[in-house]
C-alpha cells in the first residue's frame, strides 16, 4: 500500500467494459503527512468515493485487482481506502481536516 493524495479526477467514455461506471481518480504518490511529493502523478480506479484533496491508500499491481469492483479487470492501482488520521512513532502526523 501507498499513501497519496487525490489531486484530481479524470473521464474516460471509451474504457474496458470491465471497468465502466467506475470514477477515475488522478493521484500524487506523498510521504505520511501528505506534504512531500514522491514520483509522478498516476491514475486509479476510486471505490470508496475518495474527492480531491483527500489523503488516500492505494494498491498497485496484482492486488489492485483484489477489491469486489476491480476483481479480475485491467486495472494497476485502486483507491482502497480514505485517511482519516496518520500515527508514526506515536505522533499524529496527518489529521483529516
Amino acid at each position: 500500500m501507498r499513501v497519496a493524495k487525490v489531486i484530481g479526477t479524470t473521464v474516460s467514455t471509451i474504457k474496458s467494459p470491465r471497468i465502466a461506471g467506475t470514477k477515475l481518480l488522478i493521484l500524487q504518490a506523498t510521504d505520511e503527512t501528505g506534504e512531500k511529493e514522491l514520483g509522478k502523478p498516476f491514475v486509479a480506479i476510486d471505490v470508496v468515493d475518495a474527492g480531491v484533496g483527500d489523503l488516500v491508500l492505494t494498491c498497485h499491481g496484482s492486488a489492485a485487482r483484489q477489491t469486489h469492483i476491480t476483481k479480475d479487470t485491467p486495472v494497476d492501482a485502486v483507491v482502497m481506502a480514505v485517511i482519516d488520521h496518520l500515527e508514526v512513532d506515536g505522533n499524529v502526523v496527518f489529521r483529516k481536516a
